[in-house]
């Protein structure tokens, strides 16, 4: 594993200085599920929670976090990002897993360093957004999972996460 980029030679934190790097088109795609009691995922479906469309709502509270990340994560460089993308899947429970819904953000720039950090911030505040739309029925519903699915452009090229 290569050295931690976010401190110097005397172990003091900075922000990595990218101005020699090359602006190439970059993705991140991160995810991250929320699990809850069936009768929750009913009223999202169903569009009747209190506070208004859960979906809808958390989807925009994910763009606007990917735009704020660099507010949020204190080496996080501000990036000029040019897409943002937040797509849901919903799971009803079965046997084998909770009622759940499945959040995915695509984040993309044209520039020197990733969005990565933008894509798991958008998943994770979309997730918290349905938590808080939801936590007057279910005070349970667990975060889970949420990782990075795939980064690509830059010097180290492509990943995308084993499952």
């Amino acid at each position: 594993m290569s050295q931690l980029t976010h401190f110097d030679a005397q172990g003091q934190a900075h922000m990595v200085d990218v101005a020699a790097k090359a602006a190439t088109h970059r993705i991140g795609i991160a995810g991250g599920r929320i699990e809850m009691l069936p009768e929750t995922l009913a009223l999202i479906e169903s569009g009747t929670a209190k506070k208004g469309d859960v979906l809808g709502i958390a989807r925009v509270a994910g763009i606007m976090a990917a735009k704020k990340t660099s507010d949020l994560i204190p080496l996080c460089h501000p990036l000029a990002l040019t897409r943002v993308a937040i797509d849901f899947v919903v799971s009803h429970a079965d046997a084998e897993s909770a009622a759940s819904v499945f959040c995915t953000a695509t984040v993309e720039t044209v520039g020197p360093t990733g969005v990565e950090m933008e894509a798991l911030t958008a998943v994770q505040v979309a997730l918290l957004t349905i938590y808080d739309m939801c936590k007057a029925v279910d005070r349970g519903m667990t975060m889970t999972g949420c990782k990075l699915l795939e980064k690509h452009g830059g010097k180290s090229g492509s990943f995308v996460a084993g499952i």
